[in-house]
């Protein structure tokens, strides 16, 4: 079949500029194939590059593939987002050349030199009944760089009483740090739900929501300082439904939460977020403009 999208987004960010009464700013150059777009950056107030990306065809369908791949040179601040929730539309027993169904794929690989700091936070994705959605994402980081990426997932179009069906989601991440000519896995997590798994306690236990967020720290900490955060992060979990567990990392913080709210998931993720720039001594975060929030997720976080 010729009529899935295969669409590219490729970014390099550089350090520019700066001065005694402005930070440095990070400016990027790249392009990107349709059905991907890049949208206008904004530049924070602290110099960091919030860029957002739009995917134009409405949602992806089986044979879908698409990939974002971004290189951040030394000392750049980035925060990569996405215009609107992601769709992915049924595919298993639509087509009479596939039955089985077909997958739709994202790849995310991002490269950061020494001192970058990469916060990748799109909005959610949403499974719809019967979709097969795959997204593998590789990062590679050099010594003193930070990640922090979160993602969350619908299964099925609950609101309208719809579970996921034969579908399939799919997920793996691969964060490397570079040691010169040496190298050492910060974290491998490879995840499946549908099936048996949304039903079983070690699954989703017929909850409708996932979401998973990473933190790799840019030096290592003291195992009491990992854990004050930790309890910290937990304690932001007040008013808020679902389950939510957090917990070191070697060298960072991993959180998820399964749930009945796509926005208990993402405000959680958010007051995750300002607890991780508090702990860094960094500027506290601003919404990106493209989000839909309409009240503020910060309550716990600032409490």
């Amino acid at each position: 079949m010729t009529d899935s999208w295969q669409a590219q987004a490729r970014l390099q960010f550089r350090l520019q500029g700066g001065g005694p009464d402005a930070p440095p700013r990070t400016t990027y150059q790249g392009g990107a194939t349709a059905p991907l777009k890049i949208q206008r950056a904004f530049q924070q107030p602290d110099g960091r590059c919030e860029l957002p990306l739009l995917h134009t065809a409405g949602g992806l369908v089986g044979g879908d593939r698409i990939g974002v791949r971004a290189s951040l040179e030394p000392g750049s601040r980035v925060l990569l987002t996405s215009v609107a929730a992601q769709k992915v539309y049924g595919s298993v027993g639509r087509s009479r050349q596939a039955p089985q169904g077909r997958w739709a794929q994202q790849e995310l690989e991002f490269q950061l030199a020494a001192g970058s700091d990469l916060e990748w936070l799109p909005q959610e994705l949403v499974l719809f009944a019967d979709g097969l959605f795959e997204q593998t994402c590789r990062v590679e980081l050099e010594p003193g760089a930070s990640w922090l990426g979160a993602e969350v997932v619908r299964l099925g179009r609950s609101a309208a009483g719809e579970g996921l069906g034969q579908g399939r989601w799919r997920s793996q991440l691969e964060i490397r740090r570079l040691q010169g000519p040496a190298s050492r896995w910060e974290l491998v997590d490879r995840l499946e739900l549908g099936g048996t798994s949304l039903e079983g306690d070690h699954g989703l236990a017929g909850q409708a929501v996932f979401g998973s967020l990473v933190w790799v720290a840019p030096e290592p900490l003291a195992a009491a300082e990992l854990e004050a955060l930790a309890s910290l992060c937990r304690d932001d979990r007040a008013g808020l439904e679902g389950e939510m567990a957090c917990g070191p990392l070697d060298q960072g913080l991993v959180a998820r939460y399964r749930g009945p709210s796509s926005q208990a998931a993402r405000y959680w993720f958010t007051r995750l977020w300002a607890r991780i720039r508090q702990q860094r001594g960094l500027a506290s975060p601003q919404l990106p403009r493209v989000w839909p929030f309409q009240e503020t997720p910060w309550l716990a976080a600032n409490s």
